[in-house]
C-alpha cells in the first residue's frame, strides 16, 4: 500500500475530504511533496514555524539535546536544563507578575491547566469565555469553545460555564465575585482576526481585577512576535494573570504552557499534592527547540520586520472579490462572500503551489499565517498566484 492509502486507512480522520497531501521536506517557507511539487506554506503549522521549517539552528539543538537525553520524567521532580532554561528564558521577557511557567504537551492542555489553577486558586467555579472564541478541543477546552456547531454534538459538556460577546463592553459586568477566571484571545484567531476595541480589554483587565477574577489570556497563536510585537498583550496596555502559550513555543516540536505568578501556580502543590501533572510537558527535545527558536526569533530580530511584511501583502492583495483584509502582522484574514467560493480559491491556490485554508469561525475567510522568515520574494510570488486565481474563479 502506499502511504496515502495507508493514511486514509489508518489515520484517524478529521474530515470526509482529507487533503492527502503527502509531504516529504520542508524548508523555509517552502514545502516539497512526494512528486516533487513545491508549495509556498502561508500556514505555517497555523502559527507554530514562526522561524520557518527547520531552521538549522533549531535543528541543532534538537540534535545536540539528543545525544545527551530524551524523556525521563517530566513533571517537576528532576531538574532538567532545557525546562529550567527556557522557564527563565520566557520569564526574562515577561512582566514580573509572570515568572512561573507550567510546560504541558498541547495549547490544549495549557488551557486545561489554566482552567484548574483558576478554580483551585480562587475557590470559585466559573469560568467566562468569548463567542467566536478557540482554546482547544479537548473536553475542558471544547466547554468554552465560542460556536455551539463544534461543541453540540459532545455534550454534555462542563458545567458554570459562560459566554460573552468579544469586544462589547455591556457584557463585561456579567463578571462577578463568583467568576473564578476570564478566559480570552488577546486577538481572536478562527474567528478571522478579531482585534479588541476601543480600550476593551483595559475595561476587561479592570472588571477581572475588580471582582478578583483571574484574566487568562491566550496567546498560544498570536504569541512569539506573530502580531508585530513578541506578546500580543503589550499592544494593549494589559498584563495577564495567567498567559497561554503553545504552537510557535515549541519552535516545531510539540509543546505547551500556561504562565503565572509563582504564588498562585503553588496551589497546584497541596491538597491534592501532585495538583496537575502530565506526561511529556516540558519534555526535553521540544524545550531545546523552543529555546533556539526563541533565541532565533530575538536575535534575527525577526519581529522587526513583521509589518514590513505584513503591509507588502496587504498592497499586493487587491482584487473586487475580495470583500474585506484583516490583519494584525503577519495573522491575515482575507474576507469572502462566502465559503463556498473561499474554498474554490483554496482549492485552486493548492494546485497552483500556495497552500492555506479557512479559520473555523469565518470559513469565508482565507488565512494566512506564514513563517515569519518569508521572504519579500515568496510574498511576492504568493499574492502573484492569489490575484491569478482570484481572476480565473467566478464568485
Amino acid at each position: 500500500m502506499t502511504n496515502r492509502q495507508l493514511f486514509l486507512s489508518h489515520v484517524g480522520q478529521t474530515s470526509e475530504a482529507p487533503l492527502a497531501l503527502e509531504i516529504v521536506q520542508a524548508e523555509g517557507s517552502t514545502l516539497t511533496a512526494a512528486d516533487g511539487k513545491k508549495y509556498i506554506d502561508l500556514i505555517g503549522g497555523i502559527s507554530v514555524c514562526n522561524v520557518g521549517h527547520r531552521h538549522p539552528k533549531v535543528v541543532a539543538a534538537i540534535q545536540q539535546q539528543l545525544n545527551q537525553y530524551m524523556h525521563i520524567m517530566v513533571y517537576g521532580e528532576l531538574v532538567q536544563s532545557p525546562q529550567a532554561q527556557y522557564a527563565a528564558l520566557l520569564t526574562h521577557h515577561l512582566p514580573a507578575s509572570l515568572n512561573n511557567v507550567f510546560f504541558t504537551a498541547s495549547g490544549s492542555e495549557a488551557t486545561e491547566g489554566a482552567m484548574k489553577l483558576a478554580k483551585r486558586f480562587t475557590g470559585r467555579t466559573q469560568i467566562i469565555s468569548f463567542k467566536h472564541s478557540y482554546h482547544g478541543s479537548t473536553q475542558g477546552s471544547l466547554s468554552i469553545m465560542g460556536d455551539e456547531y463544534w461543541r453540540n454534538a459532545f455534550r454534555p459538556l462542563l458545567p458554570g460555564i459562560m459566554q460573552l460577546r468579544y469586544n462589547h463592553f455591556e457584557d463585561l459586568e456579567q463578571i462577578t465575585a463568583q467568576t473564578a477566571c476570564v478566559i480570552a484571545e488577546t486577538i481572536q484567531a478562527e474567528a478571522g482576526v478579531i482585534v479588541p476595541q476601543h480600550n476593551w480589554l483595559k475595561a476587561l483587565r479592570e472588571k477581572c481585577t475588580a471582582t478578583g477574577t483571574l484574566l487568562v489570556l491566550d496567546e498560544i497563536q498570536c504569541g512569539f512576535g506573530r502580531n508585530g510585537t513578541l506578546w500580543a498583550f503589550e499592544q494593549f496596555d494589559v498584563e495577564p494573570d495567567v498567559l497561554l502559550l503553545g504552537k510557535a513555543l515549541g519552535g516545531g516540536m510539540p509543546l505547551g504552557a500556561f504562565i503565572a505568578d509563582k504564588n498562585i501556580m503553588h496551589c497546584l502543590t497541596h491538597q491534592p499534592v501532585l495538583g496537575h501533572i502530565n506526561t511529556f510537558g516540558g519534555h526535553p527535545v521540544c524545550c531545546a527547540a523552543g529555546i533556539a527558536a526563541m533565541q532565533i526569533l530575538l536575535d534575527e530580530k525577526l519581529i522587526d520586520t513583521v509589518e514590513v511584511k505584513a503591509n507588502l501583502f496587504l498592497s499586493l492583495l487587491q482584487h473586487p472579490a475580495v470583500k474585506a483584509v484583516r490583519s494584525r502582522g503577519l495573522m491575515i484574514a482575507v474576507e469572502f462572500n462566502s465559503f463556498e467560493l473561499n474554498k474554490k480559491i483554496i482549492d485552486a491556490l493548492i494546485e497552483e503551489g500556495v497552500f492555506t485554508d479557512w479559520f473555523l469561525f469565518a470559513s469565508n475567510c482565507l488565512r494566512i499565517v506564514p513563517p515569519l522568515t518569508i521572504t519579500a520574494d515568496e510574498i511576492k510570488s504568493a499574492c502573484t498566484i492569489i490575484n491569478k486565481v482570484l481572476q480565473t474563479i467566478e464568485p
